[in-house]
């Protein structure tokens, strides 16, 4: 993993010095086998994210160069996201990107029902959580293109101020 303060500030533009160091801690607790990258059983073992179904979302986005962990470098720059000096676009961008799960810029129906579906289980029946889909499709979707762009969401979600709720204290 390396010195924790040796990352570059841009990389860490949300954490302060001590803030690092609390989070370098906290990523070698979770790095059980010490590989210096955490796996997705390495996160399921905080119990806190045992019962969250959108746990590997989550994981997915942080872990940018897609091999299926999350390194120290992925580990601070997905944190940042949630740090209360984050701004609301980046909030909103990462709120986005949950429901994004191809990364083309927009929500689609399909990838609006999976994400629901992870967080809903069996406990609405798939033709209810359709509709709901739709309905949301159709309401969301100002340009008539049968997507929800980011622009569409983020008018949404704005109102709502999801994006103050994103914030984790260090």
């Amino acid at each position: 993993m390396g010195n924790e303060a040796s990352y570059p500030q841009e990389m860490c533009s949300h954490f302060d010095t001590e803030e690092i160091k609390k989070l370098g801690k906290s990523f070698k607790k979770l790095d059980l086998d010490k590989s210096g990258s955490l796996s997705v059983e390495e996160f399921m073992s905080m119990p806190e994210l045992q019962q969250n179904p959108l746990v590997r979302r989550v994981i997915d986005i942080f872990d940018t160069d897609g091999n299926g962990e999350v390194d120290f470098r992925e580990f601070i720059r997905g944190t940042s996201q949630f740090s209360v000096k984050g701004d609301e676009e980046q909030k909103l961008r990462f709120a986005f990107s949950i429901y994004d799960i191809d990364k083309d810029g927009y929500i689609s129906n399909g990838e609006l029902f999976q994400v629901l579906k992870m967080m809903v289980g069996n406990n609405v029946r798939d033709w209810e959580l359709q509709q709901l889909v739709d309905k949301t499709i159709i309401i969301l979707d100002t340009d008539g293109d049968g997507k929800i762009s980011f622009e569409e969401f983020s008018a949404v979600v704005k109102r709502m101020e999801i994006h103050k709720k994103l914030v984790v204290v260090v």
